[in-house]
């Protein structure tokens, strides 16, 4: 059995809250976590939209029903977004990295100098944290929402899209997804791209808190 691949036009979606023009001073990019959809995502960032700040939500290219169907079997069913699975994974991260560039490209090459920042939650860490080392767009500052750097990202470029930018990490103190081990292996992978992201703890468990966001504006 030999396996193919085909190339072809691909339609996708993704959100947007606030004002762009040439008055908006800040845009915020947000990559949304495994099994989250963008449309519910962007609302967490509401906060920010009153400081008239512009939101965008990409949204990840394969959708799944998050329980089992053989079981449940209703149409209600609630669906997820996932950005990659370990299945043909290279391919699905150049789907998404062409995906990203496409939506910047949409929506701010009218605006070239609106500061931009990239946050991603949990799964969109890894990302976010590609989409940057891609190196096809500009951004001030990333923030990892309760996640980390891809311990498989190239480093090199990844450097080199990091160091002159303003670096987060953030995290709940009751994340039990982020453990100290996690914790320490983010130390490790920024280690290796050559730089001191700022930690930020606050209390509460895997989710996003509003005050945070509006200490990062």
């Amino acid at each position: 059995m030999e396996e193919k691949k085909v190339s072809f036009q691909f339609n996708a979606r993704y959100y947007k809250t606030g004002i762009l023009n040439n008055s908006t001073s800040q845009v915020w990019i947000v990559i949304h976590g495994y099994g989250q959809l963008a449309q519910y995502f962007i609302k967490k960032f509401q906060k920010l939209t009153e400081k008239d700040i512009c939101i965008l939500a990409p949204e990840g290219l394969s959708r799944f029903y998050l329980s089992d169907l053989t079981q449940q079997g209703r149409p209600d069913n609630k669906v997820g977004a996932t950005w990659m699975t370990r299945e043909n994974r290279l391919m699905d991260i150049d789907n998404y990295l062409e995906y990203l560039d496409h939506v910047y490209e949409t929506e701010l090459k009218s605006f070239p100098n609106v500061k931009v920042t990239l946050l991603g939650f949990s799964q969109g860490c890894a990302t976010v944290c590609r989409w940057a080392a891609h190196g096809n767009i500009k951004f001030e500052k990333l923030i990892l929402w309760a996640g980390l750097f891809p311990p498989d990202m190239n480093f090199d470029a990844g450097h080199k899209a990091l160091t002159s930018k303003k670096t987060y990490m953030v995290v709940g103190d009751e994340d039990h997804f982020v453990t100290l081990e996690r914790i320490a292996e983010f130390d490790t992978l920024a280690a290796k791209l050559n730089i001191q992201p700022e930690k930020i703890t606050f209390k509460g468990k895997h989710e996003i808190n509003e005050e945070i966001l509006l200490q990062l504006i």
